[in-house]
C-alpha cells in the first residue's frame, strides 16, 4: 500500500512566535494515524524549532542547494538538513521555477543530492494556465518528471514523492476538479510505470493545487491521489488536520 502523505508548505510565512503556536496547535490536535503521514515544511530558519517541538510528525525543508559544501553564502546543503533530522525536502516547486530560475537540470541535481543524504525529495511538476488551455499538461509534466529523475536507478526513483501542482490553481482559489486531478495523476503513474515498472506503485503522488478541507475528501478518494501538498490551509492547524483526516 502506498504511503498517504499530507505535507504542509508554509512558504515564507509566520513569525517565530506564530510558528511555535502552530506547531503547538498541531501537536495538541493531531492524533497519530499511520494511515496518513504528516509532514510540515517551515521556513529554513524554523527547521530546528519544528524538529525540537514536534513528536508525531515529520519535518521537511522547502529548498536546498545542489552543492555539497563550500563558499556559497546563504545556501543550505543536504548534509546540513540531514544532520538536523530533516526527512523531506520540496524540490521543483513552481515558485522556485518562476521566481528563482530553478531549471530542470538544477532540480535533477538537487534530487540526486537529497537521495544521497537519505532525504526524501518531494518533486513538484505541473502546468501553467496557458499550457492547460492548449492541452499541453501531459507534455509539460512528462518533461519535468523525466528531467527531474534523469540518471536515477529504479530503486532511487521509487524513493521519490511526486507532487502534481497545477500552477493555475496555486494561490488563486481555483482547483482542478477531482476528475481533472485524477486524470493527470493517472498519467503520472503510467509515466512512472514506463520508467521503473511495478516499482512505480510504491510512489506517493500528491495533489498540490489549492487543496482545502472542502474538497480534500473528494480528491483523496481518487485512485491515484495519495495525499496533498498544502499551501495556505497548512498555516492553520484545524484546516490542515481536517485535510489530513479526509482519507
Amino acid at each position: 500500500m502506498r504511503k498517504r502523505i499530507v505535507a504542509g508548505n508554509w512558504k515564507m510565512n509566520l513569525s517565530k512566535q506564530e510558528a511555535e503556536q502552530l506547531i503547538t496547535d498541531l501537536e495538541s490536535q493531531y492524533e497519530n494515524d499511520k494511515d496518513c503521514h504528516i509532514v510540515i515544511c517551515p521556513s529554513s530558519v524554523y527547521l530546528n524549532l519544528a524538529i525540537d517541538m514536534q513528536s508525531n510528525m515529520s519535518v521537511g525543508a522547502q529548498n536546498v542547494s545542489e552543492r555539497e559544501n563550500g563558499a556559497f553564502t546563504g545556501e543550505i546543503s543536504c548534509a546540513m538538513l540531514s544532520s538536523m533530522g530533516v526527512q523531506y525536502c520540496i524540490v521543483g516547486h513552481s515558485e522556485r521555477r518562476q521566481y528563482f530560475g530553478d531549471t530542470n537540470e538544477l532540480i535533477n541535481q538537487k534530487v540526486k543530492a537529497l537521495l544521497a543524504n537519505n532525504i526524501t525529495p518531494i518533486l513538484c511538476c505541473g502546468e501553467s494556465l496557458s499550457e492547460r488551455e492548449s492541452n499541453q499538461q501531459e507534455k509539460v509534466v512528462s518533461m519535468q518528471l523525466g528531467s527531474g529523475l534523469k540518471g536515477l536507478s529504479p530503486d532511487e526513483v521509487a524513493k521519490v514523492v511526486v507532487a502534481y501542482e497545477p500552477v493555475w490553481a496555486i494561490g488563486t482559489g481555483k482547483t482542478a476538479s477531482a476528475e481533472q486531478a485524477q486524470d493527470i495523476h493517472a498519467y503520472i503513474r503510467a509515466f512512472l510505470q514506463d520508467i521503473i515498472g511495478d516499482k512505480s506503485q510504491k510512489i506517493s503522488i500528491l495533489y498540490g493545487g489549492s487543496c482545502k478541507p472542502e474538497n480534500a475528501k473528494e480528491l483523496f478518494a481518487c485512485r491515484d491521489i495519495d495525499g496533498g501538498l498544502i499551501g495556505g490551509a497548512a498555516l492553520n492547524a484545524t484546516s490542515f488536520l481536517a485535510i489530513a483526516n479526509s482519507f
